[in-house]
């Protein structure tokens, strides 16, 4: 299933551009299409730390695409250790229900993590990232 993401926070005027994700699976629920959608970045990661170019170059398309994104940079990884899925699966999901981010599908949000979905290919998806506040109100 072909889907369009894109990141946002409030107070930016335009969020990252949108992105294809190719997700293995049609997610039935918002935990199911947080679950692919880390997969999906973790195996990326994973592709980009074992077989980097030998040699990184930017053509103009990359520096094109990587301005429009906010971020233009070689794609480089520089640690040398594996991902936790597991780990970075299940600090989604409690980011959600801590309400860090929240998600929208087709510019309706979606509440809850077991809630069913329907989607569709092309549909876009957004995650509106959320920033806490530094302040003394943590120190007692």
């Amino acid at each position: 299933m072909k889907l369009t993401a894109m990141v946002k926070s409030p107070g930016r005027r335009r969020g990252i551009a949108g992105r294809e994700l190719d997700l293995p699976g049609m997610p039935r629920t918002l935990r199911e299409l947080i679950e692919q959608t880390v997969d999906l970045m973790i195996s990326e990661y994973e592709d980009k730390r074992i077989g980097g170019d030998l040699l990184p170059y930017l053509t103009e398309k990359h520096i094109d695409t990587g301005a429009s994104a906010g971020k233009v940079g070689f794609g480089s990884v520089y640690g040398d250790s594996a991902p936790d899925a597991e780990g970075a699966t299940s600090a989604a999901l409690l980011g959600f229900e801590d309400g860090l981010y929240r998600v929208f599908v087709r510019q309706e949000e979606v509440t809850g993590l077991d809630v069913p979905l329907t989607l569709v290919d092309g549909d876009e998806i957004v995650f509106m990232r959320f920033t806490m506040l530094a302040g003394g109100l943590w120190r007692r």
